[in-house]
């Protein structure tokens, strides 16, 4: 990034950090930035011709184009959620994210709780008519597992036995721990008891395998129309095991990468649901909409992530440190972000069953800025030789704004020079997979299922989502004993592994998340919920 561009930047970014102002935009935004701003909603209510939301047909924002539609390759929230409309696990969600039967019309698990099993409903059947039997599912966990398939979410499974042998190459994918008895019947055998194992079972990764052919579904909807950087159009699958109880007569996920575009298309009546809200408008937010707001507790971390492989962060965390404790996480998530995110010191999200609420920082704020310069300077750093880094991020307004508000922190209080790189989501995600030219990264998790390992097992050595590359023995111990305990026991041995995490400065614990929604008021069946899971087939329209 050049020079003057980057200067511009912090001027911009100072400016919000060191005021508040009665503006209908976020706080601190230049009169001459909230000038251009106030005419995009309506430039774009003019501009875009589509016409406005259908009666029967919920359209909703669904963020960046998914990455994937393939239950096994697919990784981005947007994507496992359009999956989740399309495809339909053993056990799924209610519209409160509780679970209840999928294709599964009952089971049962063993006394020492390792073996799993499930009856088929007899009415399962693909959007082609064709009953789902047991073996669709053991053919996809094969698959899943299979090292040739690649699947960044394969990991998801290593509680199943002999799975991670399978995903690593070590063991033949016949050895997997899934049988078929009877076409409808299906037993899953574990390498230990796991309590939140059901909700597993509603990830996209654990669902019947379509096959190869195309077209084939298992869920309450099927994908009639997909145009590439604009929308996907579903409607309901008729043969769907309960397809009577279907209100819609579609559902259209269209994409938008920017949250005021995506605002301007709800102000127009061309949405019924957005993905998410622009940064910094709460309060002119719920000044024009009232209710239509949904602000709500969320069981997810947003982050920084350093490449450990690379220079200038691979054995310095001192280092990383020092970079950390520059951030003002109380300023971010107030004056730059402003949706009532929490702060963040820590990996896992406050409302985790049997986890302490929240982690408190390291220091007073009054050392901590004392303490990141001292550490700043002996990692060989000053005016003179400054430190020069990327910080990479995937297109949005919301990461950019928090991407410059960082980078003025780190000029400000240590003379750090990054350069800002924004990416398309896929290109984002392979260059961060890759690892060759990472240097700091946006990170995030949003829980799976409600289980603290869930986030931590994204730092394992050997994990496919390991693009930090964190490579430690004692930690992968950690983990490796949690999988072995039950109860406080492990919850104590998962809180050391966090620990171990936190201290190795692998990451930069910035916010939680909330989920924030704009929901018309027609729409009936969207339910809050700490997951933010809101499957189509609950909802309808007058």
């Amino acid at each position: 990034m050049k020079e003057s561009k980057q200067h511009l930047q912090d001027l911009w970014l100072l400016g919000a950090l060191r005021t508040r102002t009665g503006s209908r935009f976020a706080p601190g935004f230049p009169a001459s930035v909230a000038s251009v701003l106030s005419v995009v909603p309506v430039f774009f209510a003019a501009l875009l011709t589509a016409a406005t939301v259908h009666a029967a047909t919920l359209h909703r924002g669904v963020g960046p184009e998914p990455d994937s539609l393939d239950i096994h390759t697919a990784q981005s929230l947007s994507a496992l959620n359009v999956l989740r409309d399309l495809h339909e696990g053993l056990l799924t969600f209610d519209a409160g994210a509780e679970l209840v039967p999928g294709v599964a019309a009952s089971w049962s698990v063993s006394e020492d709780g390792r073996v799993w099993t499930f009856e088929l409903h007899e009415a399962a059947r693909w959007s082609d008519g064709r009953p789902i039997v047991a073996g669709d599912f053991v053919a996809g966990w094969r698959r899943a597992l299979d090292p040739a398939t690649a699947s960044p979410t394969a990991a998801l499974l290593d509680p199943v036995e002999n799975a991670h042998a399978v995903r690593t190459g070590e063991a033949a994918v016949d050895t997997l721990g899934i049988d078929a008895p009877a076409p409808d019947r299906l037993e899953i055998r574990l390498e230990r008891p796991l309590p939140w194992f059901g909700e597993l079972l509603t990830h996209p990764v654990t669902y019947p395998w379509p096959g190869d052919s195309e077209g084939r579904y298992s869920g309450a909807f099927v994908l009639v129309e997909q145009l590439p950087g604009a929308r996907l159009e579903l409607k309901p699958n008729p043969h769907y095991r309960e397809a009577d109880t279907v209100a819609l007569d579609g559902v259209t996920w269209h994409v938008i990468e920017q949250p005021d575009v995506e605002l301007s298309r709800y102000r127009a009546g061309q949405l019924h649901i957005t993905e998410t809200i622009p940064p910094g408008r709460v309060d002119w937010l719920r000044e024009q909409f009232g209710d239509e707001l949904r602000i709500a507790p969320y069981l997810g971390s947003f982050f920084l992530a350093f490449n450990l492989r690379r220079e200038p962060f691979a054995d310095a965390p001192e280092l990383r440190r020092a970079l950390s404790l520059a951030i003002d996480r109380d300023i971010l998530v107030e004056r730059v972000l402003g949706s009532g995110e929490i702060p963040a010191w820590g990996l896992i999200p406050p409302g985790m069953p049997g986890w302490p609420e929240g982690r408190e920082p390291p220091l007073p704020p009054g050392e901590r800025l004392a303490e990141a310069r001292r550490l700043y300077r002996e990692a060989g750093y000053d005016e003179a030789r400054p430190l020069r880094v990327e910080l990479r991020f995937n297109t949005s307004l919301t990461h950019r704004r928090m991407a410059v508000a960082i980078a003025a922190m780190w000029k400000l209080h240590l003379g750090v020079q990054t350069g800002l790189v924004n990416e398309e989501w896929k290109v984002f995600i392979a260059n961060r997979r890759q690892g060759r030219i990472t240097e700091v990264f946006r990170g995030g998790w949003i829980a799976d299922w409600r289980d603290a390992g869930n986030f931590l097992q994204l730092f394992e050595s050997d994990g496919p989502g390991n693009y930090t590359f964190f490579d430690d023995p004692e930690f992968d111990r950690l983990m490796r004993r949690a999988a072995r305990e039950r109860g406080d026991e492990r919850l104590s041995t998962l809180r050391e592994a966090e620990s171990l995490l936190l201290d190795e400065q692998v990451i930069v614990p910035l916010y939680y998340y909330v989920s924030r929604h704009l929901v018309d008021p027609a729409v009936r069946g969207f339910e809050d919920n700490p997951m933010d899971i809101h499957l189509s087939r609950w909802m309808a329209l007058p």
